[in-house]
Order: C-alpha cells, then structure tokens, then sequence
C-alpha cells in the first residue's frame, strides 16, 4: 500500500469515529481494569454511557450523585469505545482512546461543561449542576488515539448490570380495575 493509500485510509477512519460518535445518543465504553489487590486486577464491564463530541473527542461527566458511573475510566488510562448506529442501533465502529480528566473551571473543562450542559436531561438541580459537577463529578475526553478496531462477530448481549435504581415491585392491586374503568368510561 502506497503512503497516500494509508494516510487516506487514516483520514477516513477518522471522520468514521467523528461522524458517527456525533450522531450515536450512547456509546459503549469499556474502560480500564481496576486493581483489587497488589499484583490482580478485575476486568470492568462495558457500559453505555452518553455523551457529547466535542473538539474532536467525546466528553463525558459522571461518578458523581445522580450521574452515570464511570468505572475503570481513570485520567492517563485507556480506554475502547464502541459506537452504535443512531438508525438501526447495530455497531457501527469501534475504536481506542486516552482518558483526559479535565481539571474543574479551565477553559477546556469550561467548554466540555456548556456542551454537556445542554444535553443533560432530567437535571435535579436544573442551572445550579454545573456548580454540582465541579464539586462532585469528573468531567472526561475520551480522545481518540488511532485507527478503528475490528468489530466482533455475535450478539455480545449479557445480562444488565446490577444497579440500585432498578425496583421490581408487584402492581397494586387495585390498578386493573382503575385502569379499566377508565377505559369503559371513555368508551360510553
């Protein structure tokens, strides 16, 4: 392959992991593994996490209250995102980055934040969370380091991490019957 084909081939996988980290909601991020003791580490699992593409990397917040958990994601480490069609929600590329944690009120921090800041939902503490982020959070680029990895063949479907949001409680009992006195009221 000539140096023109690979610089090409470069490029193109760069605006692959641009365009589509852009437009995907969630990414899939598997960080790195986490020490438990000396000399054994523990493998981290894969999440879903969003975030935003911003000044070519993805930023993301968390591990603070009420924001995503961002295990194995530690500032110099590395990490693999995964990024999934917007459309079908097939994977679409997959590829390395370096985690930056950037440090609360610099101007790259400043930046991430008023991106992050528009894309956050359901924000307890609605224009006070900034201040909340600086105090509690990590902010996160994941800055991409090179070309895309080859994506994986099968499902790669597991079971969803444990978490305490999830609550399974049985329906009250007496929901069928308000449910369904509604509905033959409307229909009278």
């Amino acid at each position: 392959m000539t140096t023109l084909g690979a610089k090409a081939e470069e490029l193109l996988d760069q605006a692959l992991v641009e365009e589509a980290t852009k437009k995907s909601g969630l990414i899939w991020v598997r960080g790195s593994e986490v020490p438990v003791l000396e000399g054994q580490a523990r493998a981290v699992p894969t999440r879903a996490l969003w975030h935003v593409w911003h000044d070519g990397a993805a930023c993301l917040i968390g591990d603070g209250p009420g924001e995503q958990p961002l295990p194995g994601l530690v500032d110099g480490g590395d990490a693999v995102v995964t990024v999934r069609s917007k459309d079908k929600g097939g994977r679409l590329v997959a590829w390395a980055a370096k985690v930056v944690e950037l440090t609360p009120g610099s101007p790259q921090w400043e930046a991430a934040v008023a991106e992050l800041k528009g894309k956050r939902l359901n924000a307890p503490d609605g224009e006070a969370m900034t201040g909340r982020w600086a105090r509690e959070c990590r902010v996160l680029r994941l800055e991409p380091t090179g070309g895309t990895s080859e994506l994986p063949d099968g499902s790669l479907s597991a079971p969803p991490l444990p978490t305490p949001a999830t609550t399974r409680q049985p329906a009250p009992a007496g929901l069928p019957r308000l449910l369904f006195k509604k509905r033959k009221r409307r229909q009278a």
